[in-house]
Order: C-alpha cells, then structure tokens, then sequence
C-alpha cells in the first residue's frame, strides 16, 4: 500500500474518533485520499479549491477556534505556494495545524518536475515548531498520524504515491524524535527515511554478503532529529550514511551531518538528490538515474568504509 492510501484511511479512523479533527483539501482528495474522510464526515469537509494559501490560512483559524485541522495538498504545492501562510499564520502563532503532504519525491514518475516535491522537507524544517515526519510505510504512517491528531502543534507528514514495501508490523509503535533500530550492526550504520528505508534493508543484506555488518536506523522524525540515536550509531560503527528522496541539501542528511559535527564526527556518506530537478519517466528509471537505489547505498557504503580505514 502507498503511504498516501495509509493516510486516507488513518485520517478517516482518527476523525471518527475525535470530533474536533476537520480536514481541508486543495481540490486534490481523491489523489491525497482525503477524500475517505469527506465520505464519512461531510460536515467537517472542506475543499478549498486550488488555492493552497487560502487552504493554510483557514486551517489556522480553524485551529485557532479549538479544531484540529488536517491540510492536504501535493508536496509541491502546499508548502511552496503555502509557504508565508505557514511561517506566520501557522509556525509564528503556533497553530495546532496538521499538514500532510502526499506526492512527495521523484517516485511519482511521470507526472514530472513541476509536481515533485523534493525541497519540501527543507522549508518544513525551516519554519520553527514545526514537527517533520517522512514514514517508511503504510503501517508507519497510520502510527504518524494518529501521533500527529494527538500532538499539540504543528506537524508535516511527508508520504508518496508508489506502493511502499512493508517495513513494520501492524502494532509497531512509533514516538515522534524517537528512530527506530531496524537491523543491528557494528561496521557501517545506514540512515534512511521514505522509501529509502526498505532499499537501506536490502542494501544490509547485500552488505552482509561482504562480510559487512551493517546497522539499519529509520530516522522517520527529521525534526526533532532523535540526535542521541545518531550519535550512538556513529559512535559504534565509525561510519555513516544517509539516504533520502529527497534534495540533499536541507533533508536528513544534512540534519544528521549536523549532528555528528557536534556530537560524533565519523566519516559519513550520503545518497539523495544532487541540487538538480529531475525528469519526467517511471518512478523505477528516476530511482536509477537519481542513484536512490540500495546498490547506490552499497556504493555509499564502500566508500565511507574506505574513508573510515583510512584509505579514501
């Protein structure tokens, strides 16, 4: 199941639980799958049309008046046409405003660059208060979601169109700022989100065919970065990389470097988005072409390992 179709049946669950939860689309619910909760709730539906700065405003004011709003648009959309909306109704006056950003990275394929968000991350984590998730899967997001009906506070949710592997089990339990160990090792540490989680796992498996044990760390809450998690998993294995759908400059590698220059510096790799838009083709050849693939985190690897020999 995509992370999108998680969300559309998470929000649909959290709302028939709590009454205050509203939800606003930007003419988009049937691709951000909101669409389930105006079925089941119409009274607390809201299609704002295809103006995302008006979709952001009036959430605020909906907070404001005691409710909990949910905001869905594409990624590319809301958050930099929703940008000023954000940081002053919503960051500044400290909304209890849910923004769930669907059809995030170059995954959605064909439709091209001017609907993939692949900055997105950056400005959410920009804007000051701002709790930023990027789950690995349909059961991750489920759990972020209800996290995110229950906190008191912004949040961003980033999910995508593409199915998404399996990673967690039903119950696995998810704590905003808190990663979550997916696989124990003591030589390379890989950090991922998104997507990028399940190609990190087979790139472990391909690693321990090498001899290379390889720790697995979901850092699905980008901000707050679980810092300490970071640290120990540098501290163990001497070497790290980051993998992202995402720019890398601003995502989470950028806020894991960050991390390990003030608490752990080891050498550190990273696979991501290289300052460029992508093109317009199957979400299999832009992961190729992009190099977000679990052989392009094997190579990732190889090299901080060299690095941490003392060779490269």
């Amino acid at each position: 199941q995509s992370t999108r179709d998680a969300y559309g049946i998470a929000l649909k669950r959290v709302g028939a639980m709590n009454k205050n939860v509203v939800v606003l689309d930007a003419d988009l619910s049937g691709s951000t799958r909101s669409k389930q909760f105006g079925a089941e709730c119409p009274d607390r539906f809201f299609n704002m049309g295809i103006m995302e700065a008006n979709l952001v405003g009036a959430a605020a004011g909906l907070a404001r008046s005691g409710k909990i709003p949910f905001i869905s648009s594409f990624a590319s959309f809301v958050i930099n046409k929703g940008f000023d909306q954000l940081r002053v109704a919503v960051a500044f006056s400290g909304m209890n405003v849910k923004v769930v950003a669907t059809h995030a990275g170059i995954s959605i394929g064909e439709d091209g660059p001017s609907q993939m968000g692949i900055e997105d991350v950056a400005l959410a984590c920009a804007l000051p208060g701002f709790i930023v998730c990027v789950p690995a899967d349909e059961h991750a997001t489920r759990a972020l979601v209800r996290a995110a009906a229950a906190h008191r506070g912004p949040v961003y949710i980033r999910v995508g169109r593409p199915k998404a592997p399996v990673v967690y089990a039903a119950e696995d339990q998810f704590e905003f700022g808190k990663a979550r160990t997916l696989r124990d090792g003591r030589d390379i540490a890989l950090i991922a989100n998104g997507l990028l989680v399940a190609e990190a796992l087979v790139a472990a498996d391909t690693l321990s065919e090498r001899g290379i044990a390889a720790m697995v760390l979901d850092c699905h809450t980008v901000k707050p970065l679980d810092r300490s998690a970071v640290a120990e998993a540098a501290r163990l294995c001497g070497a790290v990389v980051t993998a992202e759908e995402h720019l890398l400059s601003g995502g989470l590698g950028a806020a894991v470097a960050q991390a390990l220059g003030e608490l752990a510096p080891v050498p550190l790799e990273q696979v991501g988005i290289r300052d460029t838009y992508a093109e317009s083709a199957t979400p299999d050849q832009l992961m190729r072409k992009y190099g977000l693939t679990a052989p392009d985190i094997v190579s990732a690897a190889e090299r901080a390992l060299a690095r941490k020999a003392g060779r490269g």
